[in-house]
């Protein structure tokens, strides 16, 4: 065989994996091997506005050649990572459901510890803390327990990843960018559910607290 020119690496059948070694021949050197052919076109049009002409111009040449799957590399593309793209869709809704539960959860959490304390942040009040000091210590409060529950999920993410390894493309399974956004978010979201009790606890007046007790 005289080869003739060189092109660039490209997946054929799959995307997760490495483009293989391949050539390609004539097919009209070795018509025994066809058994479908695929032609591609490049525009700069709309594909959808071409359609009606391909069919035209096939039709022209041969009446009886059939054209079946006629799409976009896009659409192909889709196509090929539908399953891949519906797991996606199904785990990040599982993944704000369990967002919105924590969410509730601490904000639960903090707003009993807040009501427990009660006397204790009135006193704190009376005695001259400022409504900001108490907005941080309860803020500290939400930080250090998200932060410890980030940690421990972060740490079983880990352990867990191999087991997920196939099905991610394009993203490593301990990639750093990902699990540092996943823990900003959480922690951010945290602190937003902890938001609302640590304002009712600044605005306590202490007169109340004590009657409290």
């Amino acid at each position: 065989m005289e080869i003739v020119g060189v092109s660039a690496d490209a997946r054929y059948a799959t995307l997760r994996q490495e483009p293989a070694a391949q050539f390609v021949i004539p097919y009209s050197q070795f018509p025994e091997e066809i058994g479908n052919s695929t032609f591609e076109i490049r525009t700069a049009v709309p594909p959808a506005t071409l359609e009606t002409s391909l069919r035209r111009i096939v039709q022209s040449l041969d009446p009886d050649l059939p054209i079946i799957d006629l799409r976009t590399q896009r659409e192909q593309i889709e196509a090929t990572t539908s399953i891949e793209r519906a797991f996606a869709a199904l785990t990040a809704g599982f993944g704000v459901l369990a967002l919105m539960l924590a969410c509730v959860g601490i904000y639960g959490v903090m707003a009993y510890s807040v009501a427990q304390r009660t006397s204790e942040i009135g006193v704190r009040l009376a005695l001259g803390a400022i409504p900001g000091q108490v907005l941080g210590m309860v803020l500290r409060e939400a930080s250090w327990m998200s932060g410890a529950g980030i940690a421990v999920g972060v740490g079983g993410s880990l352990m867990l990843a191999r087991f997920v390894r196939s099905m991610l493309y394009g993203v490593a399974p301990s990639d750093p960018l990902t699990l540092s956004g996943a823990a900003t978010l959480l922690l951010l979201v945290a602190l937003g559910a902890s938001w609302i009790p640590a304002r009712r606890a600044a605005s306590i007046q202490p007169i109340e607290a004590l009657r409290h007790e």
